[in-house]
């Protein structure tokens, strides 16, 4: 909760992050600083990031703290770029998250963006994302069955949010990521692409993101299996088709 102390919001909210980064460039509009958070109800076969799914596996920190590392760029951010909260799932935070967004957007004056699954969407009110001035949605597959057995998750509630979103007038990029034998059937990709254009104007684009293996020596470390090890990454040719069935929609796709 925030108090207020000689005329400054004072929190003792906490929160708990995976990591920081000071310049992204792949994850917002612009030059990011980015605070990736701790925990995540998915196990997506391809995470790259499995040392985030436990959220006190995390850096415990408050609002205050946070806000503190993020307020050194504000002067550049401010013209450059802006603040992005990914994960891990941030929506798992929601109270730490919000209350770091609405001191991000009136003491900082900053863009801020939402990287999410947007699974747990109804834990939080419609007034939670006004400060929230774009989000990065996640629609990691549209075949609901697929979907369950990428993720562990349904996939209902994800396309639930998106017309959450639009209803609320959100800004969104959609994010896909392109997985050879997973996420790659062209009829599966024809059909989400079709889904996110009756999304309208509010899509602001469709980022393709072809599969990697940075995250398999993660999960090696982790003790734990990873089924992708011999999963090759997408060709070029793929992903340009991939990307040409969303522009196909009129969409645009980078």
């Amino acid at each position: 909760m925030s108090e207020v102390h000689d005329g400054k919001p004072v929190s003792a909210t906490l929160g708990y992050l995976h990591s920081v980064e000071t310049g992204a460039a792949v994850d917002g509009p612009g030059v990011r600083f980015v605070f990736f958070t701790s925990g995540c109800q998915f196990r997506c076969l391809y995470c790259h990031n499995p040392d985030t799914w436990k959220l006190h596996h995390g850096r415990q920190v408050t609002v205050d703290q946070a806000l503190a590392e993020v307020k050194p760029y504000s002067g550049f951010l401010r013209f450059a770029g802006g603040v992005t909260v990914s994960g891990g799932e941030p929506l798992m935070q929601a109270e730490f998250v919000g209350e770091l967004f609405h001191r991000i957007k009136t003491e900082l004056k900053l863009h801020t963006t939402l990287d999410t699954q947007g699974f747990l969407h109804e834990n939080v009110s419609d007034e939670w994302f006004d400060d929230v001035d774009l989000v990065m949605l996640d629609i990691k597959h549209f075949d609901p069955e697929r979907y369950l057995a990428l993720t562990g998750q349904p996939l209902q509630p994800t396309l639930d949010f998106a017309q959450r979103l639009v209803r609320l007038g959100k800004k969104m990029w959609i994010r896909y990521v392109l997985v050879p034998g997973l996420t790659d059937d062209e009829a599966d990709i024809d059909h989400l692409a079709h889904y996110v254009a009756s999304l309208g104007s509010n899509v602001e684009r469709v980022e393709v993101l072809p599969f990697h293996q940075l995250g398999a020596s993660k999960w090696a470390e982790l003790g734990m299996e990873y089924t992708l090890a011999n999963t090759p990454v997408p060709t070029g040719e793929q992903v340009a088709k991939a990307r040409q069935l969303f522009a196909a929609q009129g969409l645009i796709v980078t």
